[in-house]
């Protein structure tokens, strides 16, 4: 049986948990694979702290040099942009394997990094930075290869759909759902990478380009997250049938890719609505299978080391039977290199401001809408508000964006508008 020796860069929370796989079950996935994954080093700054794993003696070491040597694959669970993109650089230009679940890394040298590896006859797999055990990469990378992906729709981040859940379950602000998420693990001390959008944004910017064969990067990504969702907000959605949820939108329209992060109204009817708590879903619609949907846990110890293992195994099996490359991450020159800006993207929105309750409101209202082309679907106007006014929420048809802050922006100099205008988009998926 061949041998395929494995050598693990960071040794917290996932790296123990992928330790304590191939530990247990390594005769397992040998029997699977006819591969025999051996773990020769585990390098960390920290190793005398118990991590709960009882490694055999001589495998730990503070040497990443010594633990490039003595692998054929190289995992890095490190995290960070910095120490970790020059060690996968090191272990690529040594012609090591490379398994990461670093989605931050990938969304900004993603591109630097596949070229490194093409250059050195190696491969570069990322299975756990996208969804945790969820194998939304491999459906992209292989199952669906015979599709035009027509559009990606993901709840990517597990802290946001928390918050959002139990702020709609129980009828609770953001900010005591936070602390509780954060007394819970859920969220981090400083949670602003994911409750400002920007993990969601990493992990859309993978999907996107193996959707669409370009590595875009992250800059030119729309992020928005959840800080300014009121209980207000949650309740006029779910009297028009809606849920809000982070949602990172992937589509291809007329050769532009549009990659949008942000609070989105999806119909109670669909069923990325019903995923709650800290579950991920991700429904990707192919032109020829429709649309097939991944559901689970997104992170923990548990679900990423899983995995890390199962892209373990693919370059295992890559190794020892000499097909590298096999399913390349994207191919340059693709036709779908421009993401479109977000002002030029054609949505149905949600308005929501505080108006004075005086006659003729209403009709200054939609007179500056249709000085814009933008048609009214819904008015709901409540009978008292907190403020200066009553709470009017407005739904429109199809609209463009740049159409609908120019009239946000007349609305809210109107002297009976009371505060700004509340900006959701909705995607009837």
């Amino acid at each position: 049986m061949k041998e395929v020796k494995v050598g693990i860069v960071g040794f917290g929370t996932v790296g123990a948990g992928v330790a304590a796989i191939l530990l247990r079950n390594g005769e397992v996935i040998a029997k699977r694979t006819g591969v025999d994954l051996v773990l020769t080093k585990i390098a960390d700054l920290d190793i005398t702290t118990d991590r709960g794993v009882a490694v055999p003696d001589g495998i730990l070491t503070t040497s990443v040099d010594e633990t490039i040597a003595a692998a054929d694959i190289v995992v890095e669970l490190v995290g960070g942009t910095t120490f970790a993109r020059e060690l996968i650089l090191k272990a690529l230009r040594a012609h090591k394997m490379v398994v990461t679940a670093n989605k931050a890394l990938l969304a900004k040298y993603g591109k630097e990094l596949f070229a490194v590896a093409m250059e050195n006859g190696v491969d570069i797999y990322y299975e756990a930075s996208v969804g945790g055990g969820i194998p939304v990469i491999k459906a992209l990378r292989e199952g669906l290869v015979a599709n035009h992906i027509q559009g990606i729709y993901g709840i990517l981040n597990g802290t946001c759909n928390y918050i959002l859940t139990r702020m709609e379950q129980e009828g609770a602000d953001f900010e005591p759902v936070l602390k509780d998420a954060q007394k819970l693990g859920y969220a981090e001390a400083e949670p602003s990478l994911d409750i400002d959008g920007f993990d969601t944004a990493h992990k859309a910017t993978i999907l996107a380009s193996l959707a669409y064969g370009e590595w875009f990067g992250a800059d030119d990504v729309y992020v928005e997250g959840i800080r300014n969702i009121s209980q207000l907000d949650l309740k006029f959605a779910d009297e028009l049938g809606y849920r809000i949820k982070l949602l990172a939108i992937i589509k291809q329209l007329e050769g532009d890719v549009q990659i949008r992060i942000h609070p989105t109204l999806i119909p109670k009817s669909a069923l990325l609505a019903n995923i709650s708590g800290v579950f991920n879903g991700v429904a990707i619609d192919g032109d020829m299978v429709g649309r097939t949907l991944f559901y689970g846990r997104g992170a923990g110890r548990e679900a990423t080391a899983s995995a890390v293992v199962a892209d373990l195994a693919d370059v295992a099996l890559n190794i020892a039977h000499q097909s590298v490359h096999r399913v390349p991450a994207f191919r340059a020159g693709s036709q779908y290199a421009k993401v479109t800006p977000i002002d030029d993207v054609t949505l149905r929105y949600y308005l929501r401001f505080e108006v004075r309750d005086e006659p003729g409101v209403v009709a200054r209202i939609a007179e500056i809408l249709a000085g814009k082309s933008i048609s009214i679907s819904s008015f709901v106007q409540h009978e008292s508000g907190s403020g200066c006014g009553v709470p009017v929420m407005i739904l429109t048809h199809l609209a463009q964006e740049k159409l609908i802050k120019a009239a946000i922006a007349e609305l809210e100099a109107l002297d009976v508008v009371c505060d700004k205008v509340k900006l959701l988009r909705i995607e009837d998926i």
